[in-house]
């Protein structure tokens, strides 16, 4: 568990700072210190998409051992349980189409 947050932390802040030096963007007028503004827009983009991505995968773990377990004892739950699986994977398609948002506008 703590190598998954320090490996989405790492990835976090790698898609807040790489984009200010790939690009070579200048400071906004907010001071000399502070980042461009589209860089907090990547950081926002990274964050939306990291945490949904994480949430759903830990739903759809979650969802997956119970709808195993379910299907072990009546595997006539199948059908049923696959619904709740694919409501937890568009977690992760919401959290993309933030991200999507907030680039373009």
């Amino acid at each position: 568990m703590k190598r998954t947050v320090l490996a989405v932390s790492i990835f976090i802040l790698a898609m807040a700072v790489i984009p200010q030096f790939a690009f070579g963007q200048e400071s906004s007028a907010a001071g000399e210190g502070s980042l461009p503004v589209s860089v907090w827009r990547y950081f926002a983009a990274a964050l939306a998409v990291g945490i949904s991505s994480v949430a759903g995968g830990m739903a759809v773990g979650r969802i997956g051992a119970a709808a195993m377990g379910a299907m072990s004892e009546n595997p006539e739950l199948s059908g049923k349980a696959l619904p709740y699986a694919g409501l937890a994977e568009g977690i992760c398609l919401w959290g993309f189409l933030i991200a999507l948002l907030i680039l373009i506008l």
